[in-house]
């Protein structure tokens, strides 16, 4: 009585524990990579859904992994490879006795997704496609070909706004530019590009333009390009246009100041900007803050002959006359027109360099002469 009494419990402890070990299950597969080969070393990560578990396992030389002792349930089997997730399969229920096989195949992958962008690219879905895809799969699809056709429709129309504004530019019909760009502008506002030449639209269309429409469409120039300047503030070259504009406006501190900008982030054109700037304000009679524009652009690039001329042109404005009738040239307006002869010596501007040079060292006749005796003078002289 003594045995059966002790026996029992020890059997029925067996008993449990072999119901234990009968509940586990065990997953396996092969894993090949984008070339076809067994994958090496690829991570298998195994997670159970139904309640928290992980485990994982590497593939062998073969491209081959095996995990056993797994509690039944249902698991999520990810691949990662290189460290990047590549793949995986989710709800995969494991059962008792054979291992389930789980494989992977980057290659057929890789093939299968070109497939359906070739087949989303048209819109249609091969026989053979649509039976290998779930409900859900295809529901997927329908929605993702909806998308890419809208925005394929929208990039078109986007397209066809903008060049057919770059083409409007190149004929000089600055006014359907300024449409095309708009239109371009309101289907992509965060494009920094369309904003540019919008602005070099409205300010082109602003010189064709007097009075209320020529500030309407120069002030809608400079809002295009601060908008710019909002989406790419290191856009030296919007920084010297928006420069420009503000100098068209008569703001000269503000024209500067962007140009410095300009300068600053683009320093081997820093010349080219200020002499830009220079420029413009001689055209607007600035004649003092032209000539200290054009002494920067030097100062940026002291071969830049054109600003040199302009800056000796400047100087010469504040020569003064002598009392011997020589001019005396302030400092560095030899400089300045003997630079660009040096820079440029066959330049459009050479001769009037050399004739500006030329008359700094001689004299000037400040007497004045009866036009009518001397011609007089000239008559008596040839008769005798």
């Amino acid at each position: 009585m003594k045995y059966r009494n002790v026996a029992m419990p020890a059997l029925g402890i067996l008993l449990f524990a072999l119901a234990g070990f009968a509940q586990t299950s065990s997953l396996e597969g092969d894993v090949k990579g984008e070339d076809g080969a067994p994958l090496k070393g690829a991570l298998i990560k195994i997670d159970r859904e139904d309640i928290k578990g992980h485990y994982q396992v590497k593939t062998d030389k073969k491209g081959h992994y095996y995990y056993g002792g797994l509690p039944l349930g249902q698991y999520k089997v990810t691949l990662e490879v290189d460290g990047k997730e590549v793949d995986f399969v989710d709800k995969v229920r494991t059962r008792l006795g054979d291992p389930v096989d789980n494989n992977f195949d980057l290659h057929a992958a890789a093939q299968k997704r070109q497939a359906l962008n070739q087949a989303a690219d048209t819109g249609n879905l091969s026989k053979e496609q649509s039976r290998g895809m779930s409900a859900e799969e295809k529901a997927a699809f329908e929605k993702a070909n909806k998308e890419r056709t809208e925005m394929k429709a929208k990039g078109k129309a986007l397209n066809d706004a903008f060049n057919g504004g770059k083409e409007a530019m190149n004929a000089k019909q600055f006014d359907v530019a300024v449409t095309q760009f708009s239109k371009a502008g309101e289907m992509a506002p965060d494009q920094p590009v369309i904003w540019a030449n919008l602005g070099d639209a409205e300010i082109a269309l602003s010189k064709t333009k007097t009075g209320a429409e020529h500030d309407d469409a120069l002030n809608k120039g400079l809002d295009a390009y601060k908008k710019t300047l909002e989406l790419k503030p290191d856009d030296a070259g919007v920084h010297n246009n928006y420069a420009l504009a503000l100098a068209q406006a008569k703001k000269f501190e503000e024209a500067q100041a962007e140009l410095a900008k300009a300068a600053q982030l683009d320093p081997p054109s820093a010349g080219k900007y200020y002499y830009n700037l220079g420029a413009l304000l001689v055209n607007n009679g600035q004649t003092e803050p032209a000539g200290q524009a054009f002494k920067k652009a030097i100062d940026a690039d002291p071969k830049y002959a054109d600003a040199q001329y302009q800056y000796g042109i400047y100087l010469i404005g504040k020569a003064t006359l002598g009392g011997d009738g020589k001019y005396e040239p302030v400092p560095g307006t030899r400089e300045a027109f003997q630079a660009y002869l040096d820079l440029k010596p066959d330049g459009p501007n050479a001769e009037s360099a050399k004739g500006m040079l030329a008359s700094l060292s001689g004299a000037v006749d400040t007497s004045y002469q009866n036009p009518a005796a001397a011609k007089n003078k000239k008559k008596t002289t040839s008769k005798n």
